[in-house]
């Protein structure tokens, strides 16, 4: 018996001194090394400038906080000032950031002495076989009322190990986080509306050129029809001149549709209705910039310049501060309350003699309540709870270095997509300098009656042609440009600068103390 009465007793143990065994023995996430890139910038060719560019601009290494005027274009600067003010994704973000604010100041406040005042009556009655009436007969049924008037009430938690602290710093790297998502969210918002604005204004410029096309084809249909109609050709040219008209004419309406998509998507962004999208890129030319240098020390200085990487530094630095603030849970606390005022009781029956008593200096009272708190055993709730802020550190580390890497590789894939869009821009800008000069040479043929109005119409159409492609390949650079402009942060410089970064959760002192607890069986 007494031996399945110890097993028993095992068994319903175990799980209980199990659920106290000390935790993050493990070693805890570590931050990755920045990703070497200097292969990658020496091939990008950043440095160098457009030769078709249409105006040349000498933006610095890193964008500008308002990177977008660089473009020299008042409508798109005027869209992002809209959208910047009335964009609702933006201004959610913003609410997140006050909400973060909020926080902040309820955590900061447990660092102070709480301190309040009161006053108020109490109305009781003494009952006649309660444990009071068994001692004093005589006061059994009788009825009370208490006044009090306490203008000082304090309570004041002495905060030796750092937790309080602990708790606010990591309530302001959350608030940290929270502005640097803020101008993260900003930063693909201006970038959404950018390229949204390329594409529209290319689709529109296209547009003309597809009616344009349109004209062109309808006139060839025409000259075939004649040249039929007087037995001068046969009837699949006129065939044929129709297909090229069809053809012209699903053009310019896939032109229509891409223009009415980029107007809606830039007023949505704005944060207006698709109304308001319908007067864009009435006017105005887009500008084919040069990239800007970018510094050799690109994946370090990364972390200043991009929110999102800035972001997820903070909440690791907040996440160590919570795993601090675990560890603070395991250890002895203090506190004191301290309440003075004037208080004073009479008998019901007397109750107008009440304020006379309460006004007196023999009604002054006070009370000095120090406290001593320790947690011996709360069945594994502090080692849990110390487990999962140990773990939420792990992710926040691993979220970073995740992010470091894919803004390194964002980074790379611009500068590579810089570089093609580019080339490509400027062969499509030769191809249709050469389709002009074509296009002259036919009409001085023709002006010395050497061809006839066909080959005129056939030059001019492939010359739109040419520029109808043009616009679509300038449209990609300038948004490959808007890429890398994302890509290097978009002008932000409030991130923490890589020399001054220090998490270590496990070097805080408290480990040891923690362990040795959990290995008693405590928390």
């Amino acid at each position: 018996m007494r031996r399945r009465a110890a097993a028993i007793a095992v068994c319903v143990m175990a799980p209980l001194v199990g659920g106290c065994a000390p935790t993050g023995r493990e070693e805890r996430a570590a931050f990755i090394a920045p990703p070497a890139m200097e292969h990658t910038l020496e091939q990008s060719g950043s440095g160098r400038s457009s030769a078709g560019a249409t105006h040349e601009l000498a933006p610095p290494s890193w964008p500008t906080h308002e990177w977008w005027r660089q473009f020299k274009s008042a409508e798109l600067d005027g869209l992002i000032a809209t959208a910047l003010g009335e964009n609702q994704n933006l201004k959610k973000s913003i609410d997140r950031l006050k909400q973060a604010d909020a926080i902040t100041q309820i955590e900061g406040s447990k660092l102070l002495p709480f301190v309040g005042s009161e006053m108020g009556m109490q109305q009781y009655r003494i009952p006649s076989h309660g444990v009071v009436a068994s001692y004093n007969p005589a006061i059994a049924g009788f009825e009370k009322t208490v006044g009090y008037i306490n203008p000082m009430s304090m309570y004041y938690e002495f905060d030796f190990w750092g937790k309080n602290r602990a708790a606010l710093d990591a309530a302001l790297g959350e608030q940290a986080a929270e502005e640097a998502e803020l101008a993260e969210t900003r930063l693909v918002l201006t970038t959404a509306i950018a390229r949204a604005y390329f594409r529209g204004l290319a689709a529109a410029r296209q547009l003309e050129l597809a009616r344009e096309m349109v004209r062109l084809r309808r006139e060839a249909l025409s000259i075939a029809e004649t040249r039929f109609k007087t037995g001068l050709d046969i009837e699949d040219a006129s065939a044929a001149a129709r297909i090229e008209l069809e053809n012209a004419i699903k053009r310019e309406a896939g032109a229509a549709a891409l223009l009415a998509l980029q107007q809606d998507l830039a007023a949505r962004l704005s944060g207006q209705g698709p109304d308001a999208g319908r007067g864009l890129f009435a006017a105005g030319a887009a500008t084919i910039a040069s990239a800007p240098p970018v510094p050799k020390s690109l994946p370090v200085e990364l972390l200043i310049h991009r929110p999102d990487l800035a972001a997820a530094m903070h909440r690791a630095a907040a996440a160590a501060q919570r795993i601090h603030h675990a560890k603070a849970e395991f250890m002895p606390s203090v506190d004191i309350a301290v309440t003075t005022g004037l208080q004073a009781s009479q008998h019901s029956t007397h109750i107008d003699k009440l304020g006379t008593y309460l006004f007196r200096a023999s009604a002054f009272n006070y009370l000095v309540q120090p406290g001593f708190h320790l947690p011996l055993f709360e069945g594994g709730q502090l080692s849990g709870r110390l487990e999962e802020r140990r773990s939420e550190y792990d992710e926040a580390i691993d979220g970073y270095n995740e992010t470091l890497l894919e803004a390194a590789q964002q980074v790379a894939d611009s500068l590579t997509n810089v570089k093609e869009t580019r080339a490509v821009a400027e062969a499509q800008a030769r191809a249709v300098a050469a389709a002009r000069a074509k296009l002259d040479l036919a009409r001085v043929r023709w002006n010395n009656g050497l061809k006839d109005r066909r080959e005129i119409i056939a030059n001019d159409h492939d010359a739109l042609q040419e520029a109808y492609f043009e616009r679509a390949f300038e449209a990609d650079y300038l948004s490959a440009r808007v890429d890398l402009v994302q890509a290097l942060g978009g002008g932000y410089e409030q991130g923490p600068d890589p020399r001054d970064i220090r998490v270590a959760p496990e070097d805080d002192g408290l480990s040891p103390y923690v362990n040795f607890i959990e290995s008693l069986g405590g928390g």
